[in-house]
């Protein structure tokens, strides 16, 4: 257990786990550091060597666990109870990117050999707006909670910004938006509604060897209804959403993963005088889910996503897609 500086070590240097590198570097290097990065593709570790010249680049998937306290895994979803399993065998604690993995047998299986060793990177556990929305919950603003909807929307899949990655993100095996996106909204329904269950949901899968275009599905978050709509070519933004909690008193909403909302009693909605844009966010949130990541590699309490929370998120995200 580590207790001076939480060495990090990063397996798969695409978009997250560039994102996250670039977060640790602005943190505190008495509190955590890079150890180092590795990704299978030469390509990727020579954009590191460029961008990153400070961060060692370690020969494999081997030495990031031999170097790390925590392993960090952002490689494509197939690869990461592998990599996790590694991690844990080697005494390391594994923080990975969502989703948890593709196979819930085996998800199953890890989770129940992992216990507390690990967590998961969704950054609602961390998000300001998540926490005032929370706020707004406990002084009973909504009331008792009725209903909870989830919308979400993509120009295109990919986004503009993940063209580089559309080789197994536009696929079916591991790739999607409801893998990708939707699963941040699924783990924020399960965080503050309750277990997920009761699914009934479907995909189309219009294009042959492409991911879904469109879902739809009704489900519980604890005790409470919940309905998901998704669909690819249906605004003009890379990204839209909305997540909204109404009870019968109020209703409280998140759009566009960083505005917090709460609806007026003359129906109009309310933006929180303390939102940002998700580009502002975004800082806020890493740098609270990496104060987690040290907790969780010292062995400490944290807020994070747990590996439980993770997969409960897993098995509706692919009784979607198998629907």
């Amino acid at each position: 257990m580590p207790k001076g500086s939480v060495a990090i070590g990063i397996i798969g240097a695409g978009i997250m786990g560039e994102r996250l590198l670039t977060a640790i570097l602005q943190q505190d290097p008495d509190l955590l550091h890079v150890c180092g990065i590795w990704d299978p593709a030469p390509a990727a570790m020579q954009r590191m060597a460029k961008a990153f010249p400070q961060v060692p680049r370690l020969a494999d998937a081997a030495a990031i666990i031999a170097a790390s306290d925590c392993v960090y895994v952002a490689s494509p979803p197939a690869s990461h109870l592998g990599h996790a399993r590694a991690a844990l065998a080697a005494g390391k604690s594994f923080f990975g990117e969502k989703p948890l993995a593709v196979d819930v047998a085996d998800s199953r299986a890890f989770v129940a050999e992992a216990g507390s060793r690990g967590a998961i990177n969704f950054p609602f556990a961390s998000s300001p707006a998540v926490a005032e929305i929370r706020s707004w919950i406990d002084a009973g603003e909504i009331g008792t909670p009725r209903r909870i909807e989830i919308e979400v929307a993509f120009a295109t899949w990919p986004r503009s910004w993940q063209a580089d990655a559309a080789g197994w993100l536009d696929k079916p095996a591991q790739g999607g938006f409801t893998r990708e996106v939707v699963s941040h909204f699924l783990f924020l329904s399960r965080r503050l509604g309750g277990a997920l269950g009761e699914l009934k949901g479907s995909a189309s899968f219009p294009d042959d060897g492409k991911s879904e275009r469109r879902i739809a599905a009704t489900l519980r978050a604890g005790t409470v209804p919940l309905t998901l709509t998704g669909a690819v070519g249906q605004t003009p933004k890379d990204d839209h959403n909305i997540w909204m909690l109404e009870g019968d008193k109020g209703a409280v909403r998140l759009c566009d993963w960083s505005i917090a909302e709460r609806r007026r009693p003359d129906g109009s909605w309310q933006r929180s005088p303390e939102a940002l844009p998700n580009t502002q966010a975004r800082p806020l949130a890493l740098k609270r889910q990496l104060e987690g990541v040290v907790r969780l590699a010292r062995g400490e309490p944290h807020h994070l996503a747990t590996l439980a929370e993770a997969f409960d998120v897993q098995q509706i995200v692919e009784g979607i897609l198998a629907g």
